[in-house]
């Protein structure tokens, strides 16, 4: 869940960085705007956690490097997020605080994020020459929607639902959705969600 938080106004690509250094609490940063970014649910942690352990086995002895939601990723001029997870397979330094080369991205939707990830945030990722892929998670149903390319070439859609499995370039794997929502118990398909949402309080 993110929710704005500017109280003087837009502000630079520096100005926000300075800040953030200094703040206890994340923020997202698109062109000026400023968003704070809230706490998880247990399920939306399990998933990432889920993520992160596979991929983090992949990528063991490899250039690829899986980084979790404590790290920023540029995917555009003026636009910096955390996403819940993210891969990079360029040199870098221990010390950086920002991917701007990013070659995956994940976001695990949420009811109060799920059309930022679908529409702003898709946006965006595609900005970013290096993207091969951009997985979004939902965090309610078997379901993972992958928006992927190969070199320059245009994105494709694809949805994996149920036993499905995603094919992964970067590092090179395959997540099977038993994998993803490991522990987890999930509706499937089609099973109307309740009218109270007990993922009210954000991710």
């Amino acid at each position: 869940m993110r929710e704005p938080a500017l109280p003087d106004g837009l502000l630079t690509f520096d100005e926000y960085l300075a800040r953030e250094h200094r703040s206890p609490i994340k923020h997202e940063f698109v062109r000026g705007e400023v968003y704070a970014m809230s706490g998880a649910t247990r399920r939306h942690d399990r998933i990432v956690m889920n993520l992160l352990v596979r991929l983090g086995i992949a990528a063991r002895g490899g250039p690829c490097v899986v980084n979790s939601a404590d790290v920023k990723v540029q995917p555009a001029p003026g636009v910096v997020y955390y996403p819940d997870v993210s891969v990079d397979c360029v040199p870098h330094r221990d010390d950086d605080v920002i991917v701007d080369q990013p070659c995956l991205v994940v976001e695990v939707t949420s009811r109060s994020t799920a059309r930022v990830d679908r529409g702003e945030k898709l946006d965006n990722y595609r900005r970013a020459e290096s993207l091969r892929i951009y997985l979004i998670v939902d965090h309610r149903r078997r379901r993972v929607t992958c928006h992927r390319r190969d070199g320059s070439g245009p994105w494709v859609f694809e949805e994996v639902t149920d036993a499905g499995r995603v094919s992964v370039p970067c590092p090179r794997t395959d997540l099977t959705l038993d994998e993803i929502y490991e522990g987890i118990d999930m509706s499937p398909l089609g099973v109307a969600e309740a009218a109270v949402d007990d993922d009210i309080s954000g991710y």
